[in-house]
């Protein structure tokens, strides 16, 4: 397996999952460009993306910072298009940029679901189709381009809906980007795939929800490992799938996790949401 010479569009990449995969595929020498928000030092939140530039190159790929709102459609077209002038093209999407907030209906303020419709739902879709024609031209270079969501897959269960209504319908809308442009797309080769984990994943922004004790959550790695697998599938075959992180794993024969728990040797772990 091997990324080496892939051009790679990651959104919300200055921190956590989004810079886990960027930093796994900058180890064969990809071409990534980091579109987030933020460019200046965050008060609570590590990294921008300008370090995680700096760490990707520092890994062995080639890096562009982008600051990029994806709420806002010019952002995210002039992104694209940087990304594409700078790279000669682009391969691999991974829509990772989310915003969270895990509060029921009477407690969600109109801003708060704005805002994750936006980030989530939204941004995702309006990334996607800016990515398209590139993406379609990768797959007529016949250099198997995908399409990667970091979405749950879709559970039509009162549960996953009742402590946090909006929160779920702005992932589920991620999702369902995964089911229409899987169909769309499978004409023109490119791969379109969701990757959830199983567990909770150590993250900047999960340490800020209260109640989360981080020690029983594995390491962002688990994420990587496992995107970096779906992404040297073929796209043409690999498409349509809601995969989670350690089935993907367990696909090529890697069964012992214990190498991405925060603290070695944990069995038990906080059970991710959405995952039956």
């Amino acid at each position: 397996m091997s990324l080496a010479g892939k051009r790679i569009f990651v959104t919300g990449g200055s921190r956590g999952i989004g810079l886990a995969i960027a930093l796994r595929a900058a180890k064969d020498g990809a071409s990534i460009a980091i579109a987030a928000k933020t460019a200046d030092a965050h008060p609570k939140l590590p990294g921008t993306i300008h370090t995680a530039a700096k760490d990707i190159e520092s890994a062995g790929g080639t890096a562009l910072a982008i600051q990029c709102d994806i709420r806002d459609e010019n952002q995210i077209a002039s992104a694209i298009e940087q990304t594409a002038q700078a790279f000669g093209g682009i391969d691999i999407l991974i829509n990772n940029a989310s915003a969270i907030n895990l509060t029921n209906t009477e407690n969600t303020p109109a801003k708060r679901f704005d805002l994750m419709m936006g980030v989530n739902t939204r941004g995702t879709f309006l990334t996607s189709q800016a990515a398209l024609p590139y993406l379609k031209k990768s797959a007529q270079e016949g250099r198997n381009p995908h399409i990667l969501m970091l979405s749950p897959p879709l559970s039509m269960k009162g549960k996953w809906f009742k402590p946090h209504l909006a929160y779920t319908m702005a992932k589920y809308g991620m999702s369902m980007c995964v089911l229409g442009l899987t169909d769309e797309l499978k004409r023109d080769g490119i791969g379109v795939n969701a990757l959830w984990p199983r567990t909770a994943i150590d993250t900047a922004a999960l340490a800020m929800i209260p109640g989360i004790d981080t020690a029983f959550c594995r390491t962002t790695e688990i994420i990587s490992d496992s995107a970096y697998i779906i992404l040297n599938r073929t796209g043409k075959e690999c498409t349509g799938n809601f995969y989670i992180d350690d089935e993907v794993l367990a696909s090529e024969g890697i069964t012992d996790l214990d190498k991405y728990a925060v603290v070695p040797g944990t069995k038990e772990f906080i059970n991710d949401l959405y995952v039956d």
